[in-house]
């Protein structure tokens, strides 16, 4: 039993029990809805729980929550936690240099070589 339990889930747990626990459903209320939806639905915020989703790099994150009795509760610090960690993840790489500036840098390296009798 104690390999199920995560080492974050008496940290979620503390911030529910501190007040700050959220049902799936208010969770999905945190964020905007795609495609003009009123919100993120419960089914997905359940989806982000037990599935998780992959960062661009394909890497799992999940939400963290805790199961009591039939219902799912996370917390606002979980939810900022995922948020964090998804974006952390997909921050966009340096853009690579275009084929012609790198091909001019080249030129301009070879052009150095050949002055200093490489």
């Amino acid at each position: 039993m104690a390999d199920i339990v995560s080492e974050t889930v008496p940290q979620v747990l503390a911030e529910i029990q501190s007040g700050d626990g959220l049902s799936l459903s208010a969770a999905g209320r945190l964020f905007p809805g795609h495609r003009g939806g009123a919100a993120v639905d419960p089914s997905t915020v359940f989806r982000w729980v037990t599935r998780g989703t992959r960062t661009t790099g394909g890497a799992p994150v999940k939400l963290e929550a805790v199961r009591v009795g039939v219902r799912w509760l996370t917390s606002r610090g979980a939810v900022a936690r995922f948020v964090a960690a998804l974006t952390a993840a997909s921050d966009p790489a340096p853009a690579a240099a275009s084929p012609v500036p790198r091909r001019r840098a080249s030129e301009k390296a070879a052009a150095a070589l050949k002055a200093m009798g490489a």
